[in-house]
């Protein structure tokens, strides 16, 4: 075994890779950086002198339940599934052609139980473990640091992409896509910036009336959760997004697919974290404008009227209020992991503030808001 590697996990990828590719076997296995849910990642570099394998793979542990915290307190789906959502989306986004990594094995995978109380982090549970192709390092915010002149061109990409979610996917519905039962609706809305209420507002230090402010986020919440919904990722951020040799776009973290308000991915794209280091608001506009273009003439082509009937300055307005809604939840998500320990989302938490100033300061709406976070 791999020093610092679960056993678990080295034995069950080296079974594997065997049955997969007989001859080949596991190289250098390493941990990839975690997220914010219990999922956890190891690269997998593979040996195979025959050339029929991958050079690499990646082990994904799904954690021991199948609905993020969220979807498990609203009670948006039953437990336990049928199916995993990693591989029900999945499977979903391949026959609609969206660029999600392929499934090498999932043989074992089993539907999480209903659980309740506390988990253990570090118990791995081999049927909980799926290997899936390798996108590679080079996420989308990465490589228009590195470049910042590809910066229009790579997220004209990913728009690209997501229109094929919020048009494609919309048009072609499937029941059997458990994405389909789930939306982001006034409750979800409002649910979310409760973190703001909880955990923000001492994080920042505001002088402000709770109930006040809860008043305004359920407006908020409300105007949203009217908006017309189509099938979308939630978390189309520049970290879930990755660029390829041939600068082609593959997409990560979809589990948590729903219906949502357009407005929402493109604010989660455009806003998220340090997303404003390469995108700055001349970009942002042109960029709203390409997705507005390019989803109206998806439509038509598809005979969807989602889109037929959205003007420019109604859709700005909606985007304005969903990427406000995305900072206040962000603002309590980030105060609430900091407070847990984990302080490297530290950082972020002055871009979420700056982005709901800026949204505050389009309008003269939410006066309590605009009153505790710009002064």
């Amino acid at each position: 075994m791999l020093e610092g590697v679960p056993s678990t996990i080295h034995d069950w990828v080296a079974n594997v890779v065997a049955l997969l590719w007989p001859g080949a076997h596991v190289g250098l296995i390493e941990e990839l950086q975690p997220d914010a849910s219990e999922r956890r990642y190891w690269r997998v570099r593979i040996v195979d002198e025959q050339g029929r394998a991958p050079a690499s793979a990646v082990v994904a542990y799904l954690g021991v339940h199948d609905l993020p915290a969220y979807a498990r307190a609203l009670k948006l789906l039953p437990e336990p599934l049928p199916e995993a959502l990693y591989l029900n989306v999945n499977r979903f986004l391949r026959e609609i052609g969206v660029a999600v990594p392929e499934v090498y094995y999932a043989k074992q995978l089993k539907p999480a139980p209903a659980r309740h109380g506390p988990v253990d982090r570090e118990a791995i549970e081999e049927s909980r473990l799926v290997l899936v192709e390798d996108v590679g390092e080079l996420s989308l915010l990465d490589a228009a640091r590195e470049k910042p002149e590809r910066a229009p061109e790579l997220f004209r990409k990913a728009i690209d992409e997501l229109v094929r979610f919020h048009v494609d996917g919309t048009k072609r519905r499937d029941s059997r896509c458990f994405a389909f039962s789930v939306a982001y609706d006034e409750r979800l809305f409002a649910y979310e910036m409760q973190e703001f209420i909880d955990y923000g507002m001492s994080a920042l230090k505001l002088d402000a009336d709770p109930s006040k402010l809860r008043s305004e986020t359920a407006q908020l919440a409300t105007q949203l959760g009217g908006l017309e919904r189509v099938f979308s990722h939630r978390d189309y951020h520049g970290y879930n997004l990755f660029v390829q040799e041939d600068g082609k776009i593959r997409i990560l973290d979809f589990q948590d697919a729903l219906l949502a308000p357009p407005v929402q991915d493109l604010a989660v794209m455009l806003t998220t974290r340090d997303t404003c280091e390469v995108v700055d608001p001349l970009l942002e506009a042109d960029l709203l404008a390409y997705y507005l273009n390019r989803a109206k003439r998806r439509a038509k082509e598809l005979s969807l009227g989602a889109f037929e009937s959205v003007e420019p300055a109604s859709f700005l307005e909606q985007y304005r209020l969903a990427v406000l809604q995305h900072a206040l939840k962000a603002i309590g998500r980030f105060a609430r992991l900091i407070k847990v320990g984990k302080t490297r989302y530290a950082k972020y938490l002055p871009f979420s503030v700056s982005q709901a100033r800026r949204m505050l300061d389009c309008s003269d709406d939410f006066p309590c808001l605009r009153t505790a976070l710009c002064g």
